[in-house]
């Protein structure tokens, strides 16, 4: 939030400010939900995650008194090899030790990198496009059903459960909020912009995560899809 906070003060400076600020929230923002579809225009649930988002989403709207077209992206668990949820998952599932975590009803709003890079790359390039917009893939699944495509695009039994009651013991309350709850999150600003996810379904996502090694995004790779963007 600090930075955040300092991007704004440097726009405040600038006598040539930007035309665009997107700026990094998450899905968090709505708190934890049941099976609801959430789109931008739903509100939050008061809970950790959300005051964490919400504030962060409110010292990065200040730039707009500055002419700025301000961007939050909430982002949904994003899926690649390098880091993040599916790297951790990567060691316990290939010794078949992985599983559905408590439940597994909950849902997981999730999104490919390289899908994301390009959904940033679309925001800049679409003057339209402001305020909160959902950085997820169409198609949310249940956490069980996460485990289960894992494991088959591992070859691997995903049937060790995670029991909510030891995350309870060890995380408390922020275990409802990070692991055992969830949110369906949907895309609808994103894809009614005329932005198309190259990876709308989870096995689709994981086929190409796992079947290469993909390469870590750099400033060539965003700059491509900029202009891919803006040749549409």
């Amino acid at each position: 939030m600090r930075i955040t906070r300092d991007v704004v003060r440097l726009v405040a400076r600038l006598q040539r400010r930007p035309a665009v600020m997107v700026t990094g929230s998450a899905i968090g923002w709505y708190g934890t939900w049941g099976d609801e579809s959430l789109t931008e225009f739903d509100g939050g649930k008061r809970c950790f995650g959300h005051r964490v988002c919400e504030a962060w989403e409110c010292a990065a709207r200040k730039a707009e008194k500055f002419g700025v077209r301000v961007v939050r992206l909430r982002i949904g668990i994003v899926l690649g090899i390098e880091a993040g949820m599916l790297s951790n998952l990567l060691v316990p599932f290939e010794f078949g030790l992985g599983g559905p975590i408590g439940s597994g009803e909950q849902w997981i709003s999730w999104i490919e990198r390289d899908d994301l890079i390009r959904l940033i790359a679309h925001i800049i390039a679409t003057p339209q496009l402001s305020g909160a917009i959902n950085g997820t893939a169409p198609a949310p699944v249940q956490n069980e059903a996460l485990a289960r495509a894992l494991g088959r695009a591992l070859h691997r039994p995903a049937l060790l459960r995670m029991p909510a009651s030891l995350l309870h013991r060890l995380a408390g309350d922020l275990a409802d909020d990070l692991l055992l709850r969830g949110q369906r999150v949907l895309p609808d600003k994103a894809q009614a912009s005329g932005f198309r996810f190259k990876h709308e379904t989870l096995p689709s996502a994981l086929s190409t995560i796992l079947g290469q090694t993909p390469a870590r995004a750099n400033s060539a790779e965003f700059s491509h899809a900029l202009e891919m963007q803006r040749a549409r």
